[in-house]
């Protein structure tokens, strides 16, 4: 009886630790699809969960920094949301393949169109964004999500080195080493040149053992000519003999 006790009472004592720290790591993030490389391109993925049980998620607001604005920035459509992108007037224009860039995107915003994120579900909202800047090492996303029942939850509390977890986190996106070209292409290009490696040692092999294989086949030919040649040279001396 007394294991027993313990047995429950250390399950619950479980189950309040992880209901306890369910909520808090229930928060919208923001992933990259493979990397986000400094100075490049990449595909960005807004993660959004449902944390009510009463109520479903209808919108998003995701705004975009301001101390490094991105030149390029494309929503992929998500069936059932409608799609808001606003833009603004930069400070400084931004250089950009030759180009000045008077105004970049300072927010996205996904509205519910026919489609929610229910309770005990999450959506993802993705984005292409570029080009990255290559004096920082992480970006800050601050972003607010709106529940059917007017409930607005502010994800704007930006986290300090060292520091603990606040309670209402911005999505953050850390940046990694700046690749090759510049576009998330570097690990591609050089599986790409291996590829070809690869395909260059195959036909080399092939033509080697082609080249091998037509040698031997010459020197079959030149030994069955010998041979037919001596056979006939045999009948014909057989056969002189038998009429001496």
């Amino acid at each position: 009886m007394r294991v027993s006790r313990i047995a429950i009472a250390t399950g619950v004592a479980a189950s309040t630790v992880l209901l306890l720290a369910g909520p808090a790591a229930a928060h919208v993030s923001v992933q990259p699809q493979g990397e986000a490389a400094k100075g490049g391109y990449a595909t960005l993925n807004f993660k959004v969960p449902n944390e009510r049980d009463q109520a479903s998620t209808v919108k998003l607001e995701v705004n975009f920094p301001a101390d490094h604005p991105l030149s390029s920035v494309t929503p992929e459509a998500v069936p059932g949301w409608k799609i808001d992108i606003t833009k603004g007037k930069l400070d400084k224009p931004l250089e950009v393949h030759g180009k000045k860039i008077t105004e970049a995107v300072s927010k996205v915003t996904w509205t519910a169109d026919g489609s929610k994120i229910a309770p005990g579900y999450f959506q993802q909202f993705p984005v292409s964004v570029g080009q990255l800047p290559e004096d920082a090492d992480q970006l800050v996303f601050k972003a607010i999500q709106t529940y059917d029942n007017k409930e607005v939850v502010r994800w704007i509390e930006e986290p300090t080195a060292g520091g603990e977890e606040p309670d209402s986190p911005a999505p953050v996106l850390k940046l990694s080493a700046a690749s090759e070209d510049h576009h998330g292409g570097g690990a591609a290009a050089k599986a790409d040149d291996k590829a070809a490696s690869a395909e260059g040692d195959k036909k080399e092999t092939h033509a080697a053992s082609s080249s091998s294989s037509d040698t031997t086949a010459r020197t079959l030919g030149i030994i069955g000519i010998l041979i037919g040649v001596a056979g006939v040279a045999f009948g014909v001396l057989a056969g002189r003999r038998r009429n001496a």
